[in-house]
């Protein structure tokens, strides 16, 4: 991957504040930014951006971490989860984070609307101008009585250049040197990565849905209704709160909606081979792999289930038994399970999801491809996965077939071993969702055609 060198002060117009600009003290507070923007504050306050370094797994893996690497981890893990923090040396390796405050920790407006320049791919390679500048998408900001006011093109979701700011901690490279987390290096294989800015589609234009609204408020502020200008800023993938937070309902809601286009599904009930199910899976909605980050913590698979006529389950595949409901995908013993995912392994080839300890990832594992190409002709064209299901001797009997994707961000075992080791001092399992992915679930009924789509026959 190309290394990246945007330097953006020079040459930017500001569009001033007066004479009198808050301190850089103040301007790193979301507080501040709350007076003229609270809509962005109150969904930025609900997001996993603002919870980064809040999150009791992510305290719990990385005092774990310091511990078996005897602090060689450093600021590894802040660096994106407490960016601000670490550079203000308020943290040196995150296991203070409980004394920093609040206004310091996590991703907050500052973190992003301070960059000047990006230095590298991976790991945040960001730097900040530590100034009172607020850069922002807008060409033509109206004068703020709170910051001076700059345009970048790096949180302009408009512009290709935004994607690599995302990309920086979305990227992740471990100090062993194994590429973890690839969202950033995924999307630029990708059709929505294109040079064209009339064809490209940004991280933010996916995951910062736009409305028309006002982009500040407040008295004195004469700010003109935007169409189409303002972002939101939920951020939402698939991480959720696991303790006490604001506007929890929203990020769900906001995961569920965005999940909903993810991927195109057919489920079809075949007499071939004495019987069999077909589900097809097409990752049509994402813009990178699915599931994407932190593929070896994920756990994302298929759920199908056959009926006969009295509604009795004659097969299944991939179903979390009620009475445990705390049993990850892989405890199920399933050999038909059609799981997504990449494994990784330590030096010594056994499984482990502590990245200091992995040497190998299975990259791209079981993830289902993004749209790479828009030419038919080309062989990447076709990037749909299908998974066939045997069920010899029961055609006959089923009726009816239910298939759906299911996704989890954690496995349950691994908060079950930092319970154990006591570096995690709560149960938050309670707390970890499993969230269907809406456009994947379909169901096919005796009768009809031997395929069901989301769109009804005839299915591709």
């Amino acid at each position: 991957m190309k290394a990246l060198a945007l330097v953006l002060v020079s040459g930017l117009a500001l569009a001033g504040c007066g004479d009198d600009p808050l301190p850089v003290e103040e301007l790193m507070k979301p507080e501040t930014c709350q007076q003229c923007h609270p809509n962005h504050f109150t969904e930025w306050s609900g997001s996993m951006h603002a919870y980064a370094a809040d999150d009791p797994i992510f305290l719990a893996l990385n005092k774990l971490g310091q511990e078996e690497t005897s602090g060689q981890l450093g600021g590894f893990c802040v660096q994106c989860h407490a960016p601000l923090a670490l550079q203000l040396g308020l943290t040196t390796d995150g296991l203070n984070l409980a004394d920093v405050p609040q206004w310091a920790k996590g991703v907050g407006c500052y973190t992003c609307h301070n960059v000047v320049e990006i230095t590298g791919t991976h790991n945040n390679p960001l730097r900040l101008a530590m100034d009172q500048t607020m850069r922002g998408g807008l060409r033509d900001a109206v004068e703020s009585p709170a910051h001076r006011t700059a345009y970048s093109p790096l949180v302009d979701a408009e512009h290709q250049d935004s994607s690599a700011m995302c990309g920086t901690c979305h990227d992740i490279v471990t100090p062993a040197g194994v590429h973890l987390e690839r969202t950033f290096a995924e999307w630029q294989t990708t059709i929505f990565a294109h040079a064209d800015p009339r064809r490209h589609v940004s991280c933010a234009s996916c995951h910062m849905v736009v409305s028309t609204d006002v982009i500040a408020e407040g008295p004195g502020l004469d700010v003109p209704l935007r169409p189409f200008g303002r972002r939101e800023h939920t951020f939402a993938g698939i991480d959720v709160a696991l303790t006490p937070w604001p506007e929890t309902g929203a990020q769900l809601a906001a995961i569920a909606r965005d999940l909903r286009g993810a991927l195109l599904p057919r489920l079809c009930v075949l007499p071939a081979d004495a019987g069999r199910i077909d589900y097809r899976l097409d990752n049509i909605g994402t813009g990178h792999m699915f599931p994407t980050g932190a593929t070896a913590d994920r756990r994302a698979w298929a759920e199908i289930i056959a009926y006969d006529a009295q509604d009795q389950v004659v097969f299944s595949s991939g179903v979390i038994p009620m009475a445990d409901p705390y049993t990850d995908p892989e405890e199920l013993g399933d050999p038909n399970l059609w799981a997504l995912g990449t494994p990784t392994r330590d030096a010594d080839g056994q499984p482990t999801e502590l990245f200091w300890r992995v040497a190998t990832i299975d990259h791209p594992g079981t993830l289902l491809p993004p749209a790479v190409t828009t030419d038919p002709m080309d062989p990447d064209f076709y990037h749909a996965v299908e998974r066939r299901f045997p069920v010899p001797g029961l055609l006959g009997q089923i009726q009816r077939v239910t298939a759906r994707v299911l996704i989890r961000p954690v496995p349950f075992a691994l908060v079950e071993d930092l319970l154990a080791s006591g570096h995690l001092g709560i149960d938050v399992r309670p707390q970890i969702p499993t969230h269907e992915v809406e456009g994947s679930v379909l169901e096919w009924t005796a009768g009809g055609d031997a395929c069901v789509c989301p769109n009804g026959p005839p299915c591709p």
